[in-house]
């Protein structure tokens, strides 16, 4: 296998800004539509404008726009790693594409099996939404993970697949389940089904919006303490907040780094755990095969004899 390098072309270069602008643009709608405050503001995501519907007005807040700037971000980041793949001389950015399916594969196949084989480009994409939305908050944007209605709406997909997974068994094989070991427990198992996604949900917004939290107070603690300890110095070295400088940087790479994308793996591996956890194969496995036994005999019993009469019914 060759390694080549590829020149930048017009094209890339449109990428490129496919990835950057939207970023740029959210930082652009932050400065201009947030407030000048005094001391330390933790609010929740701006509401640009409400669009007026005829049950209840639709606000379009930050959460929605940062999150389709990190839409069309990674839509860009794929488009450019793929572009110009090839069979036997590979791009460095394709072997970077190639090194990210290989990886994802190997996660679904080792934790859900040979059965989910088609699950990588799900799971990748919650892994690239969960992490570059909580990676925002880097550049002082409001990142969408922080809003519980973001992680709620993936909490809920996932809950559906769930369920789907499970009713690929049968409804009664279903009701089954939830009577396990005892139909007594029948109430607790159906409060356990829906604590799943309550509790996917709550878990990565709670994590996120604390980590942003601890941040912007720790940050808001050292000024002071710079003040206090440092303000009589003379001239402008009295206005030097010291102890802002590299803590703070050193606190991001935990919960802004470390901490967004632990998350997203998190987030990434409950959802295999429970689909495939949900999922009774050995028993959709006989399921199948009863249902192919099932057709098969009816269509020996259908069909005609050797002189074309039909036949006989079984005494």
């Amino acid at each position: 296998m060759k390694t080549k390098s590829r020149r930048f072309g017009p094209v890339d270069i449109l990428l490129i800004l496919m990835m950057v602008l939207p970023m740029v643009a959210a930082m652009v709608l932050k400065i201009l539509y947030t407030p000048a405050t005094d001391g330390i503001s933790i609010t929740g995501a701006i509401v640009f404008f409400t669009i007026k519907m005829p049950i209840m007005d639709l606000p379009i807040t930050e959460t929605q726009v940062n999150s389709w700037m990190v839409i069309i971000s990674v839509l860009g980041l794929c488009l450019f790693l793929t572009r110009g793949m090839g069979v036997r001389s590979k791009t460095k950015r394709q072997l970077v594409a190639e090194w990210i399916v290989e990886k994802v594969e190997g996660m679904v196949k080792g934790n859900m099996g040979e059965y989910f084989k088609h699950f990588p480009p799900f799971i990748c994409a919650i892994l690239a939404l969960s992490a570059f939305s909580s990676l925002q908050s880097m550049l002082g944007l409001y990142a969408p993970t922080s809003d519980l209605n973001t992680t709620a709406g993936w909490a809920i997909l996932v809950f559906i697949l769930i369920t789907y997974y499970k009713f690929k068994c049968g409804p009664v094989h279903y009701l089954k389940d939830l009577c396990d070991p005892t139909p007594v427990l029948f109430p607790i198992n159906v409060l356990g089904e829906i604590s799943t996604p309550i509790s996917m949900a709550f878990r990565h917004y709670g994590n996120v919006l604390s980590g942003m939290v601890v941040s912007i107070l720790v940050s808001s603690g050292l000024t002071g303490l710079s003040a206090r300890l440092f303000g009589r110095l003379p001239g402008f070295l009295g206005t030097i907040p010291f102890f802002k400088i590299g803590i703070p940087a050193i606190l991001s790479i935990y919960f802004d780094i470390f901490s967004g994308c632990l998350q997203a793996y998190i987030f990434a591996m409950l959802t295999m755990m429970y689909v495939s956890n949900g999922f009774a194969l050995d028993d959709f496995l006989e399921r199948q095969r009863k249902k192919r036994e099932k057709r098969k005999k009816n269509k020996n019993i259908a069909a005609p004899g050797p002189d074309g009469s039909a036949p006989a019914a079984d005494v």
